[in-house]
C-alpha cells in the first residue's frame, strides 16, 4: 500500500499525474516535464515535499551527537541557519544525505529523504544508544504529522511576505520572510500557528521551503497557490524536480548516492568536515581525501542529436582500446539546454573536463563530453 500525503487529493483535482516513489504515491507532473521545469527556471513552481522526513534532535548532548554521526560541522550553524550534510557508515557509505536546520539553543530538525525514513531513524537510534551522555538527547521521528512544500524560482521572493505576512518569532530574526539569506530559517505565524520557512531548495533557483504541522499544509499550498498565480506560479513535480536538480548536479539518493559510495567519490568532499575530529566514517573518507579514489562522480554533456541518456547505460572510452569506463546514475532530456546531460560515475583518470566519452543508449554509442558542475548557470 503506497502512502499519500496529506496533498494527494489536491493534488488529484490540479490533474496531477501520479506515480510511485520511495514507497509514496506522487505527482510526476501536472501538464508537461517541460513546462514545470521552465516556469521554475523563469518564475515559480510548488512543489509537495511532505513524504520527506523530519526527525527532531534536542538536548544539552545534541550538538555533539549530530556532530559525531554527520559529516559537516554542526558546531558552525548558529540559531536559525542551516547547513547541506550527509550521514556515514563506518566505512564511509552514505546512509543519507539530508538538511540540518538549528532551531533554537538545543534544537535541531533534519530533513531526510523519504525513502530513507525508516533506514535513517533506526540508524541515528542505534549511534544515540552507545554516544556518552546519551540520556541528554531526544530523537523524535515526526515524519507522519509533518508536512511541506518547496515553492522555487526567481519570483517567488516577490510574492513570499504576502503567504507569511510579519515578522518571525524564532531562528533567524527578520521584519519579513524575504530578508531571510540563503541557509536559514525562520518561524513564522500562519493562522495563528508556528510554522518554519527556510531559503533554501533542489532546484538552482532561489526560493523557499515550508515545514508545519500535518493538518496545515494544504491550507498553506491552497494560499500559496493562489497568491502566486499572478506570478505565473504552477504546481510543479517530481519530474521537473528531478531535471531541475540533475541540471545543477544535485545529488539523489539512489543514484549518485548510496551506502556503497563515499561523498569524497560523489564529488561532495566540501561537506565532509575532516578538520572537526571524529566522526562515524572519518578514517575512510580522509584517507580517501589524501590517497584518492578508485570512482569518481561527473558531470557530462551529450554532443549529437540522440535519446536522452538514462540510469546504468554503460560509459565508454573514446579512440584506440576504447571500452566500458564506468555507469550513468541520472540523466534525461535538459529542458533548458535541449540536450542530453547527466551525471555518472567513471575511472578517475577519465574526470577531467572536456575528456570525450560515448554513452551507450539502447545498444548504440552516442558521443558526449565531461564537463564542469554545475551543467546549467543561470544567465548573467
Amino acid at each position: 500500500m503506497l502512502k499519500r500525503t496529506p496533498l494527494f487529493e489536491l493534488h488529484q483535482k490540479l490533474g496531477g499525474r501520479l506515480v510511485e516513489f520511495g514507497g509514496w504515491e506522487m505527482p510526476v507532473q501536472y501538464t508537461s516535464i517541460m513546462d514545470e521545469h521552465l516556469v521554475v527556471r523563469k518564475a515559480a513552481g510548488i512543489f509537495d515535499i511532505s513524504h520527506m522526513g523530519e526527525v527532531l534532535v534536542n538536548g544539552s548532548v545534541a550538538e555533539a551527537f549530530l556532530n559525531h554521526i554527520l559529516t559537516n560541522d554542526i558546531r558552525k550553524l548558529g540559531v536559525g541557519q542551516g547547513q547541506y550534510t550527509l550521514m556515514c557508515n563506518e566505512l564511509g557509505g552514505v546512509i543519507d544525505d539530508l538538511y540540518a536546520y538549528h532551531l533554537a539553543p538545543e534544537e535541531y530538525l533534519l530533513i531526510i529523504n523519504a525513502s530513507r525514513i525508516g533506514e535513517d531513524v533506526a540508524w541515528m537510534q542505534k549511534q544515540l544508544a552507545i554516544f556518552p551522555g546519551h540520556a541528554s538527547v531526544k530523537l523524535q521521528n515526526t515524519s507522519d504529522q509533518t508536512g511541506a512544500v518547496a515553492v522555487q524560482g526567481p519570483r517567488v521572493v516577490e510574492f513570499i511576505n504576502q503567504c507569511f505576512p510579519g515578522a518571525s518569532r524564532g531562528g533567524t530574526v527578520v521584519s519579513q520572510a524575504s530578508d531571510l539569506k540563503k541557509n536559514q530559517v525562520g518561524r513564522f505565524d500562519f493562522s495563528g500557528t508556528p510554522v518554519w520557512v527556510s531559503r533554501t531548495g533542489y532546484t538552482g533557483e532561489d526560493g523557499f521551503e515550508v515545514v508545519s504541522p500535518a493538518g496545515l499544509i494544504a491550507a498553506i499550498w491552497t494560499k500559496i497557490l493562489a497568491i502566486g498565480h499572478q506570478y505565473c506560479l504552477q504546481p510543479a513535480g517530481l519530474g521537473a524536480r528531478d531535471t531541475l536538480r540533475t541540471e545543477v548536479c544535485y545529488p539523489l539518493y539512489g543514484h549518485e548516492l548510496d551506502e556503497k559510495t563515499t561523498p569524497i567519490e560523489a564529488g561532495v568532499g566540501f561537506f565532509v568536515a575532516l578538520e572537526k575530529g571524529d566522526f562515524v566514517g572519518r578514517t575512510v573518507l580522509a584517507d580517501q581525501k589524501a590517497n584518492g579514489v578508485a570512482k569518481k562522480c561527473v558531470a557530462f554533456k551529450t554532443t549529437d542529436k540522440c535519446a536522452p541518456p538514462r540510469p546504468h547505460y554503460p560509459i565508454w572510452s573514446t579512440g584506440a582500446g576504447a571500452g566500458p569506463i564506468g555507469g550513468v546514475v541520472s540523466g534525461t532530456q535538459s529542458p533548458s539546454l535541449g540536450i542530453g546531460i547527466g551525471m555518472g560515475y567513471v575511472k578517475p583518470e577519465f574526470a577531467k573536463a572536456n575528456t570525450p566519452i560515448e554513452i551507450e543508449i539502447r545498444g548504440k554509442r552516442s558521443p558526449a563530453v565531461i564537463v564542469p558542475k554545475p551543467i546549467y548557470r543561470k544567465p548573467d
